[in-house]
């Protein structure tokens, strides 16, 4: 009588060994780009340039950072990304989260028609939109403003079905006892639905920061005043002017890049939460 055989435990080893070599080459793949730049940024002029690339600075410096917020001002443009990503995170959490609430639990007419129109704004592009935008943005004198970079992305169709998907979990029972006990609709999203939907808020909150930190294409159309420029409006400028200086290039990346990647990192853990349960019903 014979027996089937079980697989040989050395064909599982191999498939775990190449599982995590893969693995670990995407890693290496993703993060040589960053570790270049960030070694670059530290190396004096001209060295970045040599040939064969050279991944340690010798003779390391600060001096490229020291220009960015010295000579070339950028302390200004960092502050105005500061403004514009904090305010449009901060509109696009309270808009988004009052609609996604709306349309996840309140009952008025039309409200499955009007939200499934605003589904088919998620099919069109951005840049069919900029021409329009910037006339609204020009007729409500807009243009060259702070609120001008910050208003078209105060609130998403994006943001609303997210906040939607995932206020549709909350039990509708505890909104009605909530409300049997008093509370208006304003309270209960105050005090009932935002606590609750935090993860989901913290997951929006990247999604908009990285988005409005690293917008190039509006601010570069709705400012026109070089002491209003975003940073990486004024990096490209940068890039203009000095388009040999390799190393200054790298510095401005990496101070581009730097807020963007602590706040990812230290909101990571809500943020992957916030993209599990915002799943949970459609």
């Amino acid at each position: 009588m014979t027996t089937a055989t079980s697989p040989t435990p050395y064909r599982g080893i191999a498939s775990s060994v190449a599982l995590h070599a893969a693995l670990a080459a995407g890693v290496v793949l993703t993060l040589a780009p960053l570790v270049w730049m960030l070694a670059a940024s530290l190396m004096p002029s001209g060295q970045a340039t040599t040939y064969p690339p050279s991944l340690i600075p010798r003779g390391a410096t600060l001096d490229h950072y020291r220009d960015l917020f010295t000579r070339l001002s950028l302390a200004r443009n960092f502050a105005n990304s500061a403004i514009v990503a904090g305010v449009t995170t901060l509109c696009s959490l309270l808009f988004n989260s009052m609609a996604g609430y709306a349309f996840a639990k309140l009952r008025f007419r039309g409200r499955d028609a009007i939200f499934s129109a605003l589904l088919l704004g998620l099919v069109i592009p951005p840049q069919v939109g900029m021409l329009p935008l910037f006339v609204l943005m020009k007729e409500m004198h807009l243009v060259n403003t702070y609120w001008g970079a910050i208003a078209p992305s105060a609130a998403s169709v994006f943001g609303i079905f997210l906040i939607r998907q995932y206020v549709l979990s909350i039990p509708d029972e505890l909104l009605d006892a909530a409300r049997m006990d008093g509370a208006t609709e304003w309270r209960i999203y105050w005090s009932v639905v935002l606590p609750l939907a935090a993860p989901i808020l913290v997951t929006l909150a990247v999604f908009v920061f990285m988005s409005a930190w690293n917008d190039f294409m509006w601010p570069l159309i709705v400012l026109s005043d070089d002491a209003k420029y975003t940073l990486p409006v004024a990096l490209a400028n940068l890039s203009g002017e000095h388009v040999q200086d390799t190393e200054l290039m790298m510095a401005g990346a990496v101070v581009t890049l730097a807020p963007v990647l602590v706040a990812f990192v230290a909101l990571q853990r809500f943020y992957i939460r916030g993209i599990m349960m915002g799943s949970v019903k459609g």
